[in-house]
């Protein structure tokens, strides 16, 4: 919550607290039904001895608002108006329970709201820094389309032609021979992949993925009746021998990789893999979602040609994004498929929200066009070398003897092992505490229960150093027992 009781007034704090909660009843944005945060909860976020909850819960008790009963929690069960009216207000926590979306796992659902506690150092945060945006440069796009701006009118289905031409030739250069009329503008990759999972799959559909995978982290396709299934990876990607071995394909059958800096562990596939993994789909006509999130962000070398760049028969699609290379609040991402399944997919964006923002579309396009983007390119994966740099070095120099990980080549992970068997739950619970957020391995696969996923790109530098000497000495206090 953003609101504080306010110490300066001589209304009692905890008459404050039960104004406040009251007020949230009777405004309908605690309905009934609600659970209401637990005591500890409620003083740690009003800033308050528990003590002074508890005198304010017993006030909304007393006044009919709220009840609470051992092992349940405290709910809502009344506002104002209904305790005046014949009609009990409509059970709102039923139609979201009975809802289709499946929710977040809780641990998610508390690293999303931590990530935005002042002070937290942010160790599992997948974006750039926000001190490596490139302010000025984006001043002087935005400043140029403010002066040429004719229209601010809704784009075409498949977004911006003028966007899509400038994508067909940036990806010409990473070895993808495409048409602006086979690409999809969407709002991040994240909603590609939502509209793949309602609008080309169908309820039971088998989705296969690397192991462990971002995509577990996802509930998308569980929503849409998805199941998913985990293929094992090693240090060239997916195992491809496994993959041949223990899965048959069938029309109902498609495979979601991440091969270039995978997420999480960092890993990516080499060419051979790659041309195994596409000789085997071509043999089985497997469908492929190809998400090069990170292509892009090579340190040494480029890394080898996209599984789409080595598709002839039109079996990839592939999902680009400038979320983790520019700016996720562009909110552009693209598709690159058969015109076919494009088309199918540009018809349901319409009908979600038709179309990607105007005014990010054409600030992307001229990025492109200006020749900027790959300026700032070469720029951040200098950065992201030296954070990756300085990361491996505290790693080595703290937790060499605790802990065990791979080096990338590119992205923006780490996937350490820890070596102590140790809870990860627990450990997550006291880094917070400490005021370090990290992201456990289960995450991403529910057998990756003694890793973590270390991202090197968003915490400042010094941020990025004394997260892990934290971490290193909470895992040790954790070993210790």
């Amino acid at each position: 919550m953003d609101w504080r009781p306010d110490r300066g007034l001589k209304v009692p704090l905890y008459l404050q607290i039960k104004q406040h909660i009251q007020m949230k009843i009777e405004n309908g944005e605690w309905t009934a039904g609600t659970k209401i945060p637990t005591q500890r909860q409620l003083a740690h976020m009003f800033h308050v001895n528990r003590s002074t909850i508890i005198l304010a819960l017993e006030e909304l008790i007393a006044d009919g608002l709220i009840e609470g009963k051992a092992g349940k929690g405290t709910r809502v069960i009344n506002n104002s108006w209904s305790l005046m009216g014949s009609q009990a207000p409509p059970d709102w926590n039923k139609y979201v329970k009975s809802g289709m979306f499946v929710p977040n796992a809780p641990i998610i659902q508390d690293i999303n709201q931590t990530e935005f506690v002042p002070e937290i150092i942010r160790l599992g945060t997948g974006e750039l820094a926000l001190d490596l945006f490139p302010k000025e440069k984006m001043k002087a796009i935005l400043n140029r389309l403010a002066m040429n701006v004719e229209s601010m009118g809704y784009e075409e289905p498949k977004g911006s032609l003028f966007l899509r031409k400038q994508l067909a030739d940036h990806l010409h250069s990473k070895g993808i021979e495409t048409s602006s009329s086979s690409i999809l503008i969407t709002s991040g990759s994240l909603q590609a992949l939502q509209l793949i999972s309602i609008g080309i799959l169908h309820p039971g559909s088998i989705v296969l993925h690397e192991a462990p995978s971002y995509l577990r982290s996802l509930q998308l396709f569980q929503s849409a009746g998805m199941r998913l299934k985990g293929v094992p990876l090693d240090g060239d990607g997916i195992e491809v021998k496994t993959l041949k071995e223990r899965h048959s394909i069938n029309k109902s059958t498609i495979l979601y990789t991440i091969p270039t800096f995978h997420n999480p562990t960092g890993t990516t596939m080499p060419e051979k893999r790659r041309l195994e993994l596409m000789e085997f789909a071509e043999k089985k006509q497997l469908p492929i979602i190809e998400d090069d999130a990170y292509g892009e962000l090579w340190f040494d070398s480029p890394p080898p040609k996209p599984l789409k760049g080595m598709d002839k028969g039109g079996l990839v699609l592939y999902l680009g994004s400038f979320s983790k290379s520019l700016s996720p609040g562009l909110r552009i991402g693209w598709v690159v498929g058969p015109e076919s399944v494009i088309n199918r997919l540009a018809d349901i964006k319409m009908q979600i929200d038709y179309g990607s923002s105007s005014l990010s579309q054409m600030a992307a396009a001229e990025w492109l066009a200006s020749g900027l983007y790959d300026e700032y390119l070469h720029f951040i994966r200098s950065e992201l070398r030296k954070r990756r740099r300085l990361a491996l070095q505290v790693l080595d120099a703290y937790m060499s003897k605790i802990a065990e990980w791979t080096i990338p080549s590119g992205g923006f992970y780490i996937w350490i092992r820890i070596l102590p068997e140790i809870s990860m739950q627990k450990l997550f619970e006291c880094a917070k505490k400490a005021g370090v957020l990290i992201n456990p391995g289960s995450l991403y696969d529910p057998s990756a229960n003694q890793f973590i996923r270390l991202s090197y790109s968003y915490a400042k530098e010094g941020e990025l150093e004394e997260g892990i000497v934290r971490l290193s000495k909470l895992i040790n206090t954790l070993q210790k027992g």
